[in-house]
């Protein structure tokens, strides 16, 4: 029997640059076994073009499904209004900041699909603590 390892999604996104303007992106959503606590985004123009990469919380992607979550660089919450069914996914660098809008249905899809490969709430029965911590303590 072949475990799954990791979960990958390919879903659209919009930039939003204004009230009025978006920009159709990309989105790749990548979750890992051996990195049980976090989801990869990996942001890309739909043209040829530079993608940028974010590590986000399972647990706050979970949480913006239905309320307001984060905190400093990355804050996520759930449209409401004529635009349900939406999830907004502000981030902020010393680059500068995004607002990004993802279909709510195919952000709760990736995370159904996760929650088998990692349990919600199972995330540390992944890591073997006391290996962590003679491997840390071999090293000083």
């Amino acid at each position: 029997m072949r475990s799954i390892r990791a979960v990958v999604y390919e879903l659209p996104v919009q930039f939003v640059v204004s009230h009025d303007l978006s920009v159709p992106m990309g989105v790749a959503l990548r979750y890992e076994a051996d990195d049980p606590y976090a989801v990869r985004a990996a942001f890309h123009p739909l043209a040829e073009g530079r993608t940028v990469e974010w590590l986000l919380s399972r647990d706050m992607l979970t949480e913006s499904l239905s309320e307001n979550t984060g905190h400093g660089d990355v804050r996520m919450w759930p449209a409401g209004g004529s635009e349900r069914g939406a999830l907004y996914i502000a981030l902020r660098s010393p680059a500068g900041s995004a607002l990004l809008k993802l279909p709510a249905q195919g952000v709760e899809s990736f995370l159904r699909d996760t929650r088998s490969v990692v349990p919600q709430g199972a995330e540390s029965s992944r890591f073997d603590l006391d290996a962590e911590l003679a491997e840390l303590l071999a090293g000083s």
